[in-house]
């Protein structure tokens, strides 16, 4: 690989410190890097010959260049410069020598991960669809009180969950909000979609795993007599809509998925444990 593209987030590399840094060595090995803020990404500054996008900052950054950049088939690795980084394969530590590896063009693979879309029905029509690689989350907002929602499957209902909110996650994100709302965790390359009820109020509320092929719609439903209850949906953790009584969302496996650049030679199992122990520590 010789041509690269930055994402940074500046709150997480100060004063461009890191960023300008790969920038200098990757041209001074003869290729060619840019970079761009995150909070004003623009796809239409990606050069046509990127071959590699590096995400400096963390989780957070990675995954919002991932739905940015998803139908570009460019892929992807972390640079993790915040905290425990789950996604992100490199850090301030070994970021120069992941470089050399990946200039090299040996040493490293690619995993295909899939994404979700979605789309909200409420009143106004249908929204336009997203694309998350970790979860979308619809989540109960405004009166403290729990909430009904309704699922659907491939158009056949499902369950009514009374909770605070539902995850809905691909393996990538098992190891986000879903584990800790007491979800599975299954290898990020599997081809499944996780729902995950948040805080339910019954005792026999389970996460449910369905195929790749399952079209799963939710619905607000009415608990109060007001009729008042709302709910926050999230892709990515990035607040995208409200759903009111009545209202849905409907999601499903994206048609694009993201690469995700792997220089580690450990496998899933070894680098969660590594991950988890960082939660513990």
């Amino acid at each position: 690989m010789k041509h690269f593209y930055i994402i940074v987030n500046p709150q997480k590399d100060k004063e461009l410190v890191l960023t300008k840094r790969i920038k200098k060595i990757v041209e001074e090995r003869g290729g060619s890097c840019d970079y761009q803020l995150n909070q004003a990404c623009d796809v239409t500054e990606l050069p046509d010959k990127t071959e590699c996008i590096l995400v400096v900052g963390g989780d957070g950054t990675l995954l919002r260049a991932a739905r940015d950049m998803a139908e570009y088939n460019i892929p992807l690795i972390g640079i993790n410069t915040g905290h425990v980084g789950y996604l992100c394969e490199l850090d301030t530590e070994n970021v120069m020598s992941g470089l050399e590896i990946l200039m090299k063009g040996t040493g490293y693979s690619v995993e295909e991960r899939m994404l979700l879309t979605g789309y909200l029905m409420n009143k106004s029509g249908h929204s336009g669809q997203q694309v998350a690689l970790n979860d979308i989350v619809i989540h109960r907002s405004g009166v403290l009180q729990v909430a009904d929602f309704i699922i659907s499957v491939n158009g056949e209902y499902l369950n009514t969950y009374s909770a605070d909110g539902i995850i809905i996650a691909t393996p990538t994100g098992s190891t986000a909000y879903n584990m800790s709302a007491g979800g599975p965790i299954v290898d990020p390359r599997a081809e499944l979609i996780l729902i995950t009820p948040i805080s339910p109020h019954t005792l026999n509320a389970k996460s449910i795993v369905l195929g790749a092929d399952a079209e799963i719609t939710i619905e607000v439903a009415p608990r109060r007599v007001e009729n008042d209850e709302k709910a926050e949906v999230s892709f990515d953790g990035d607040h995208v809509g409200i759903l009111e009584v009545g209202e849905k969302i409907v999601v499903k496996k994206a048609g694009t998925r993201t690469g995700i650049l792997k220089l580690s030679k450990l496998s899933f199992l070894e680098r969660l444990g590594k991950k988890l122990q960082g939660y513990t520590s």
